[in-house]
């Protein structure tokens, strides 16, 4: 015998949390299946265990999908101001990083108590260890096959997450299910992840692991400047991770490393001052010392800066403003922060994330081919896309 709900939603993250507590509050008798053992985990391990929840300048212009007008509805109609209303209501302490970046003061696991005692709240249900064995879909709507027993309900919202971090119970459910109802999904690969370096490119810089510096990464007509982080395997950090979402093996990939200057006037002025001293000297009160001393082994020919022609300084500044960072690739879903790609949006209601192609059927969160930058916007994505449904079921 099917245990009958109004809404059943399959993920118990960020976004169907949200899709939960929304749909609860309009009345609906809502239940959420959570594979893991527990639910929101990797909002637990975000931001350091301290979970950058939303990013106070969220646009459009912060995500990337194959239709870039798709999230505006649903961001435009759940702010960042409405969650912070939230936090604010549960009485957690929070601050601004940078950037608009807001985090908790205390723990990660203050947000997902709030997530969870709103859902009680609404009388929302929510089973963990039960993963999902099959589904079924008829004239009376859903039905979900799983370990504890068969739920039944004529919405169905798929609030699965993407492929990163499999260590947290990251799996493909979400896109198989959608392919199964004649959805198409978009190739998927790591974002926001580290890159890594091979052959004598890691060579020369696999030493320098732990030194960071201040750049501005440029591929195509995207740039970002953070810091970046040399590594063992490669590079990582900010500027690093921002790039990873829009570079793919093959393309040329710059990194600007005095970011803000004009590295030519610059060193002709260093050249004025100290003629005597030597270019890695010079550097190394730019850049990290051994930084510095690399780049003149490998890619700048180091001698006393009076010995330089302007031809030459102008080969220098070009090497520092656009040095060459050839990576190999990523370090792929294990430590992506999310997923590119996902369900195809053209196949989805932008304002109410239900399925064009099967009435009941909603998507929401990481799922959808919807991706935002680093520093909380894939969260306010969750919060937004997951109250659109909510509001909608």
């Amino acid at each position: 015998m099917a245990h009958t709900h109004d809404v059943l939603v399959v993920g118990g993250g960020a976004a169907g949390l949200m899709c939960a507590l929304t749909a609860g509050q309009r009345g609906r008798r809502v239940m959420v299946v959570e594979h893991a053992n527990k639910v929101g985990k990797k909002i637990l391990m975000s931001g350091g265990g301290r979970c950058n929840f939303t990013n106070t300048g969220t646009t459009p212009a912060n995500f990337l999908s194959a239709n870039p007008h798709f999230c505006k509805s649903a961001l435009a109609r759940y702010t960042p101001a409405d969650f912070i209303g939230m936090v604010d209501r549960h009485r957690i302490a929070w601050h601004e990083k940078e950037l608009g970046q807001l985090f908790c003061d205390v723990s990660s696991k203050l947000i997902v108590k709030m997530l969870v005692d709103e859902c009680t709240a609404a009388g929302v249900r929510i089973e963990t260890d039960c993963s999902v064995e099959r589904v079924h879909h008829g004239d009376d709507g859903f039905r979900l096959h799983t370990r504890h027993g068969v739920f039944a309900a004529p919405s169905l919202v798929v609030a699965t997450g993407g492929l990163s971090i499999p260590s947290m119970g990251a799996t493909g459910f979400g896109y198989e299910l959608a392919r199964r109802f004649g959805h198409d999904v978009l190739p998927t690969r790591a974002g926001l992840v580290p890159l890594t370096l091979s052959g004598k490119h890691q060579e020369r810089l696999q030493d320098l692991s732990g030194v960071a510096l201040p750049v501005e990464a440029r591929c195509g007509r995207q740039s970002f400047r953070n810091f970046m982080l040399l590594t063992h395997r490669g590079v990582s950090g900010p500027a690093i991770l921002q790039i990873s979402s829009y570079w793919q093996p093959g393309d040329d990939l710059r990194l600007d490393l005095l970011p803000g200057q004009d590295a030519l006037a610059w060193l002709k002025d260093q050249q004025k001052q100290r003629p005597e001293a030597e270019l890695k000297t010079v550097l190394s009160e730019a850049l990290p010392r051994r930084f510095a001393q690399r780049l003149c082994e490998v890619w700048l020919p180091n001698r006393p800066m009076k010995q330089y022609n302007e031809p030459q300084l102008r080969e220098a500044a070009d090497v520092l403003a656009r040095w060459p960072l050839v990576a190999s690739g990523t370090e792929g879903y294990r430590t992506a922060e999310v997923t590119l790609g996902g369900v195809d949006t053209d196949g989805v209601s932008s304002s109410t994330m239900m399925s064009t192609k099967l009435p009941g059927l909603f998507f929401v969160g990481e799922v959808l081919d919807v991706t935002g930058w680093l520093g909380g916007y894939n969260f306010q994505w969750a919060w937004a896309s997951g109250h659109a449904a909510g509001l909608a079921v």
